[in-house]
């Protein structure tokens, strides 16, 4: 098996509400474990909250947690989710869908390497980046490579 990476976000006690919009925006097989499921909850609060998730599709993977009970999670701008594909249809559904309630950074357009590039924030306070890559001609190459 080929070394895969695969995003791993934390959130604040709401990784279920953000994992099932994932889900409903990029489809594919949702699991949930609960710190109550896995015995691991030390107080009454900690057994709904999230120890693992996992969101599986055809080309993507996804896991979420809500992290360390005891301790917030501090967002921040140092991690980007980034789908790139060619399925143009898709992935402009998918980056409107997960605009809704967040804000766009960057508008969808096309870019300077060919392909078309847009950023969001999303309302879970997640970043995220879809590029749609331009046909090319045999030979062609691109600026940018993603």
């Amino acid at each position: 098996m080929k070394p895969t990476l695969t995003p791993y976000l934390n959130f604040n006690g709401n990784t279920a509400e953000a994992m099932r919009f994932y889900q409903s925006i990029l489809g594919g097989e949702l699991t949930m474990q609960t710190f109550g499921e896995a015995k691991m909850a030390r107080t009454p609060e900690e057994k709904s909250m999230i120890l693992h998730a996992a969101l599986k599709n055809d080309g993507l993977s996804l896991m979420a947690s809500d992290g360390q009970p005891s301790q917030r999670v501090k967002f921040g701008d140092n991690i980007h989710m980034s789908i790139t594909g060619q399925d143009s249809v898709k992935l402009k559904d998918f980056f409107t869908k997960l605009a809704q309630g967040g804000k766009v950074d960057m508008p969808l357009k096309k870019q300077f390497w060919g392909d078309t590039f847009g950023m969001l924030t999303d309302k879970f306070g997640v970043h995220w980046m879809v590029n749609i890559v331009a046909p090319q001609e045999p030979g062609e190459k691109k600026a940018v490579s993603w």
